[in-house]
Parts: structure tokens; C-alpha cells; sequence
């Protein structure tokens, strides 16, 4: 066993006064007709898979019909089943962002429609369990942190809900200087607090598990003491308001185990981030509102931002080591929607709550911070394969597993795509039809179509509702920043498809990545970092664009939307991390965001750049 170094700082021991008070709340609401799961969507889901199999089958047949001339050969076929590979990301992504537009338009409570359990637990309901704050930090800046759970803790001690809650801060640094300096900043912090709410400081010399066995370490040690546990990480930031919604949400609704929030970017004056999460901020709404249509009970987590249910999360959530035989062997490293699922075969709901502007994070500044966080999440999400035969998961959580596996597993079908596409078009050479021009024309429209669908549908949503237009910085700057993000998406797309692509191979191989600190700050990206890492797809792009130029040069248009963004990331990975474009873009509003033009009270006392430099003068 190893030697752990933690401190109650604060008000020692909590003991909550309304704690018997909870439990007994919750004994006679387990006893009441209320007790019950809302009926899962049956319905729903039957016609949700129905439309997303006959547009596969649509757009196969059409793919095989544009193909087709002269016959089949197996070239044909190998670029069908490519093609075929792409399309549940793409088709899933159409449905649930036409869904989510309807919704959005004609519910008209939209939240309510699809998560049942926000119509209940109101915001005059007192505050009777008791929940822990759980922050997740890992060699981070400790006054960063500070500054992000400060707001939280003021905003419930003036709503006098303060007693209802512990903050425990869980730390795995490893560097002891680092862990010094760490230890006393939140020592300082919990003396500031000491009357008001007490914290916790908590860490680990050896971080067993990684981010989930430091929860995990936390329910050993203190899960018994309280309810629920909001799980936060290092660059989380929520309002107080939403914090005690969710709360009251799950204080209503006894058999809900994890309820998600709605998180998104928050302002930020890195070119890159700023262009990134505006783009997040378009598709994530209609994307989140579609999808918990039918998929109800069976939710997204997505690690932090969430509210969960601790005694069935210490009963039922915990996770295997895998061993031999497992494509990645060890702990879990993408665990929440493991959890998720795993909270689910318990009987318990696993809800997302879709209500945007309240629950943020910070997005990676750098394409290259961008590239390996998404590599980290390839390499966990491929764990996922030794769950998809775990029994008596639900359907809908098999296919959430094989969903979150697919996102990157389509990787290389775009990919393929572009190669063996170029090689084919190639070798028929300019005066031979390799391809029949309408239906082939007709693909190539619905990709993109299907493509930009989730921000196509909030497009439309925004520019009807003239109150939310103008938080966005009104209709010609946020046209202008539709603009820019849809040409950034272009490029970024075909980039990150082959950094999984290359992963992945290299996962096979027997290589994986580290799971490292993440840079926050925003800085600056060399010429030289930037092509040490960017060099294959700069290769790729070029490669592919001079074959077809030395041969179909009528290909390179629409070739270009695959290899354009490869040929150009260097360059794009340089510019967008460059200091002086990011704050540019604040100040002529490309970007912006509804919180920059009015900042929730937690947000503005962070300061952040971006919001001083979108408040002009006056800040």
C-alpha cells in the first residue's frame, strides 16, 4: 500500500445537520408511485434507427449506382465499403440535428421535451442532501483552479445553500515542488472559506487508475458521507445556478444516477480555440437535443460537468483492469462512458440536461494541444471493445460504445477514401468516365450536407430568434463567423481523420501515447514543432493534389475537400496559435459568443482577456 499525504482544511469533519433529513426523504420518495423510471422511448428509437438505416442503404445504393460504370470491379467495392465506413457518423449526426431543429422550433419547452426529469424539482425546492464538489486537478496551476471553484462557492453561499455542500479537491501530481506549492495555495484557499463551506485537499503519490481511480479513491474514503458528487475537472467552470439545478433535478428524481450538463467553450483569445468552440457551440445543442430524444434514459457522461448518484456509482461503476488480451491492456482510461453505461445495467437514468450557458470548460489553444488530446481519447475509446459483450448492458448503451468507437474508425475510411479514390481516378485518366456525374454529384452534395448538419441546424435556429442573434454579436458578424468556421472545419476535418488514421496504426502495432498534463495557456507554436508533427499530412495532401494535377485536374475541386486541410496544416497550426490573431478576432467580434456579450456573474469574475477585450473600452 502506498503512503498518501492528504488535509482536511476548513471545518474539519463535515457532519450536515440535514443529512437524516435527506435519507429519510429519500426512503419515503422510494416508497411513493414516483418511483419509477420514465418509460424509455421505444417508439422513438425504432423510428430513429429505421431512418438512419434506409439513408445508409439511400446513400450506399446511390454510391454503387455513381460507381458503376462498365461494371463493378473491386476497386469499386473497396471504395464502397470505405465509404460505407464513414457513414454511421455521418447519417446518426444528420438525424439527431434535424431532430434537434424540430425540437428546438416547434417544443415549446425544448429542455423538458426530451429530458423528462427538468420539469421537476423547482428553484424555490430547499436544498436537503448533500453533495461533493469533486475538482480533479493534475499539476495545474493551483491559482487557475482557485479562480474557477472561487465563483462556484460564492454563488451558493448567497444562496444560502453553502452547509449543502464539500469541496473536495483531488490532486495527482506527482511533481513534489509542484505539490508543495499546490498544498499550500488550497490550504490558504480553505482558510479564506473555513466558515462558510468546508474543503478538502486530497493527494495521491501514486495516481492508480488515473482520473477515475481518483474517484474512485474518493468514494473509498468519503462516498458514505454524502448523496451526490459533482464532478469537475481543473479547467471547469459552472454557475451556481446550474450547479443547484442539477442538484434539485436528481434530488427529485431518485432512480436518475448521472445527470449531464450542457458544456461549452468558454471565451477564449486563441485564434484556434476561439474558431474550434464557436463551431462546438453551432452543433452541440441540436446534436444533444436530437439524440436525447430517443436515446432518454440512456445518456451521454462525458467526465466531468456532471452530477452523479454516489451509492449506486460505489455499487454498481466499478471498473475492470484489462488484461491480456485487450487491444489496450491496464486501467480504463476513457471511463465515463463506461460509467454511464455501467450506471444504466443498474436500473438507474443516466440523463443529459441540453440548457447551454451555464456549464463551460476550456478548449485545447493549439492545433498541436488539439491533435494529442483527441489522440488520447482515440487510444481510451478503443478500450471499448472489450465492453461491447459485457452482459446485460442495454441495446442502446452497446451502441453508444460502438458509436464512440466509430468516431474514430471512420478515421480511416476518409482517408482510404482520398487515396484510393485519387489512385482510381488516376489510372482511368482524364478521357474515360470513371465516375456517372449525377448520382455521383448527388453524394457528393449530401456528405456535405450531412456533414455540417448539427450547425446548419442551430445556423438556422440563431438567425430566427432575434434576442439570441444579437448575443451572438448580431446577424453580420455572426454570418461572418459562420463563414470563417465553416472554412477552419474544412481544414481541421481531413487533419484529425489522418492523425487517428496514423494512430491507430501505430496502435496495432503496439504503441500508444501517454496520458500527459495538458497545456491550457495560450502560446505560441514554432514553424519547426509545427513540422516535426505536421509533415505526413503535409505529405498526404501534397501527394495526393500533384497525382491529380499531373493527371485528372478537373479532380482537384472536389479532391480539395479532403486534401486542402492536410496540405495546409502547418501553416494553419502556426497562424492559429499566433498571438496576435486570436485577440483580433475579440475585438472585431469573429467568434463570438453569447457569454462575451454577457458574461454570467461566475464568468466575469474570472476576467478573462476575452471578455474585457469583447466589453471594448468600458472594460
Amino acid at each position: 500500500m502506498c503512503r498518501e499525504e492528504f488535509a482536511n482544511f476548513g471545518s474539519g469533519h463535515y457532519e450536515n445537520e440535514l443529512y437524516p433529513y435527506a435519507l429519510e426523504m429519500k426512503a419515503m420518495l422510494e416508497r411513493s408511485p414516483e418511483f419509477v423510471i420514465d418509460a424509455p422511448p421505444t417508439g422513438r428509437r425504432v423510428l430513429f434507427f429505421t431512418l438512419v438505416g434506409l439513408t445508409m442503404a439511400g446513400m450506399i445504393w446511390l454510391s454503387v449506382h455513381a460507381l458503376s460504370v462498365g461494371g463493378f470491379s473491386p476497386g469499386d467495392l473497396l471504395l464502397v465499403v470505405l465509404f460505407a465506413l464513414t457513414l454511421p457518423w455521418l447519417v446518426i449526426g444528420f438525424w439527431n440535428a434535424t431532430i434537434g431543429l424540430i425540437i428546438m422550433r416547434f417544443a415549446r419547452d425544448p429542455v423538458a421535451a426530451v429530458t423528462p426529469a427538468a420539469g421537476r424539482g423547482s428553484d424555490h425546492e430547499p436544498i436537503v442532501t448533500s453533495t461533493a464538489v469533486l475538482v480533479c486537478v493534475r499539476s495545474e496551476p493551483p491559482e487557475r483552479v482557485i479562480r474557477h471553484i472561487a465563483p462556484i462557492i460564492d454563488g451558493l453561499v448567497k444562496h444560502g445553500v453553502a452547509e449543502q455542500f464539500h469541496i473536495y479537491v483531488l490532486s495527482d501530481t506527482g511533481d513534489l515542488a509542484h505539490a508543495a506549492i499546490e498544498s499550500r495555495h488550497f490550504a490558504e484557499f480553505a482558510n479564506i472559506w473555513r466558515r462558510h463551506i468546508p474543503i478538502t485537499y486530497r493527494r495521491r503519490e501514486i495516481n492508480t487508475g488515473f482520473k477515475a481511480g481518483n474517484i474512485r479513491d474518493f468514494c473509498d474514503r468519503w462516498g458514505d458521507q454524502h448523496d451526490f458528487a459533482l464532478v469537475l475537472d481543473a479547467d471547469s467552470l459552472m454557475t451556481a445556478d446550474a450547479v443547484l439545478r442539477l442538484v434539485r433535478v436528481m434530488q427529485a428524481t431518485p432512480r436518475l444516477g448521472i445527470l449531464q450538463s450542457l458544456v461549452v467553450g468558454m471565451p477564449s483569445t486563441s485564434a484556434f480555440a476561439r474558431v474550434f468552440q464557436f463551431g462546438m457551440r453551432l452543433g452541440m445543442r441540436s446534436y444533444t437535443i436530437g439524440s436525447a430524444w430517443w436515446q432518454g434514459d440512456c445518456g451521454p457522461y462525458w467526465g466531468h460537468n456532471a452530477l452523479i448518484r454516489i451509492a449506486p456509482f460505489m455499487m454498481h461503476c466499478h471498473l475492470p483492469v484489462l488484461g491480456k488480451g485487450a487491444l489496450i491492456e491496464g486501467f480504463v482510461l476513457s471511463h465515463d462512458q463506461v460509467e454511464a453505461v455501467l450506471m444504466r445495467r443498474a436500473g438507474y437514468e443516466v440523463r443529459v440536461l441540453p440548457e447551454e450557458g451555464a456549464s463551460f470548460e476550456q478548449n485545447p489553444p493549439t492545433l498541436t494541444e488539439f491533435i494529442q488530446r483527441d489522440l488520447r481519447w482515440c487510444q481510451g475509446n478503443m478500450q471499448y471493445w472489450h465492453f461491447l459483450v459485457m452482459p446485460g448492458l442495454k441495446p442502446v448503451s452497446r451502441y453508444q460504445l460502438a458509436f464512440a468507437l466509430l468516431m474514430f474508425l471512420g478515421s480511416p475510411g476518409w482517408i482510404g477514401l482520398l487515396v484510393f479514390g485519387s489512385l482510381a481516378v488516376a489510372i482511368a485518366g482524364s478521357g474515360q468516365v470513371f465516375i456517372r456525374p449525377v448520382p455521383g454529384f448527388t453524394v457528393f452534395c449530401l456528405v456535405l450536407l450531412m456533414w455540417f448538419a448539427p450547425k446548419i441546424a442551430t445556423v438556422i435556429d440563431v438567425l430566427m430568434r432575434p434576442a439570441l442573434r444579437k448575443s451572438f454579436g448580431g446577424g453580420v458578424r455572426f454570418v461572418a463567423s459562420v463563414i470563417t468556421e465553416t472554412i477552419f472545419f474544412l481544414m481541421l476535418a481531413p487533419i484529425m481523420w489522418f492523425a487517428h488514421t496514423i494512430f491507430l496504426a501505430r496502435l496495432l502495432s503496439g504503441r500508444s501515447i501517454a496520458w500527459g498534463v495538458q497545456v491550457r495557456d495560450d502560446h505560441r507554436v514554432p514553424w519547426s514543432l509545427a513540422a516535426r508533427q505536421l509533415w505526413p499530412h503535409t505529405l498526404l495532401g501534397a501527394s495526393t493534389l500533384g497525382l491529380l494535377a499531373l493527371t485528372v485536374p478537373s479532380a482537384i475541386p472536389y479532391a480539395l475537400f479532403v486534401a486542402g486541410g492536410p496540405l495546409l496544416s502547418i501553416p494553419l497550426a502556426v497562424i492559429t496559435a499566433s498571438r496576435a490573431l486570436g485577440p483580433a478576432m475579440v475585438r472585431i467580434g469573429l467568434g463570438r459568443l453569447p457569454e462575451e456579450t454577457a458574461p454570467p456573474r461566475e464568468m466575469a469574475a474570472l476576467g478573462l482577456p476575452a471578455v474585457k477585450l469583447a466589453a471594448g473600452p468600458r472594460a
